[in-house]
């Protein structure tokens, strides 16, 4: 049987989720106007999806991951900057980012301060953050126990911690609202009923293609929303900080 590492770098570049995901977070990138000349460094790159896209459009960006399968998939891509590295204690020099993105790491990360702390170091003088973390301890799931997450977030915790660690936050909301509702009920649903039960899923299963291109287009609608509104709930919670 496959690893949940390897089903999940098979899916992650047509699956909604990545998709969309990616959808997101260079629409914030565009929203920003981070020139394409900057230096971007994606942490927790996996098998590179989005690391490949930023570069397509014209940044200079690295990558880090900590699995080693992940970074020898990126190399096969032909993707050149990418390290094996612990996020918490990059190898990079002082003020060397002008961005960093970090979507769905800091719940795998126990020490979350110390991995803020060295992200800011690395970013230059008003080098800009881009979080993505998953919300509402509601929703923890069997999928959180086997992508070994530490933690789910409000907005107030993530804002809290950047805070403490010296960020200027600009933004924080919600992301996947359509969806928060669905994913409560089923959570509501397994936490009653299905407690003495081990499940041995996970959300990372194929499903219809129709389906799949569906969740994207609705994704990418909450997404060009997102561009200037936020939502006051949602799976996911992302925030863009400043140093």
């Amino acid at each position: 049987m496959k690893s949940f590492e390897e089903r999940y770098f098979e899916l992650e570049e047509y699956s909604w989720w990545c998709r969309a995901r990616r959808d997101a977070i260079i629409r914030l990138v565009k929203t920003l106007k981070i020139s394409n000349n900057s230096k971007i460094l994606e942490i927790g790159c996996s098998s590179g999806t989005l690391t490949k896209v930023l570069g397509s459009i014209g940044f200079n960006v690295y990558g880090i991951d900590r699995s080693k399968i992940a970074i020898n998939l990126c190399k096969k891509r032909g993707l050149k900057n990418v390290f094996a590295m612990d996020g918490t204690k990059t190898r990079f020099g002082d003020a060397e980012f002008d961005a960093v993105i970090a979507s769905d790491v800091l719940e795998h990360i126990k020490d979350e301060r110390a991995a803020m702390n060295d992200w800011r170091r690395i970013l230059k003088p008003r080098g800009i953050l881009i979080i993505f973390v998953p919300a509402f301890k509601l929703l923890w799931s069997e999928h959180d126990e086997n992508n070994r997450h530490y933690r789910r977030y409000s907005k107030d915790y993530l804002i809290g911690i950047l805070k403490k660690s010296n960020f200027n936050v600009e933004r924080a909301s919600y992301w996947n609202f359509t969806l928060f509702f669905q994913a409560s009920l089923v959570r509501i649903f397994q936490h009653i009923f299905m407690k003495r039960r081990k499940q041995s899923f996970n959300r990372l299963y194929d499903i219809s293609p129709v389906a799949n291109s569906f969740l994207v287009n609705l994704l990418k609608l909450e997404n060009a929303y997102l561009e200037k509104f936020d939502f006051p709930v949602g799976v996911s919670i992302f925030a863009i900080a400043r140093k």
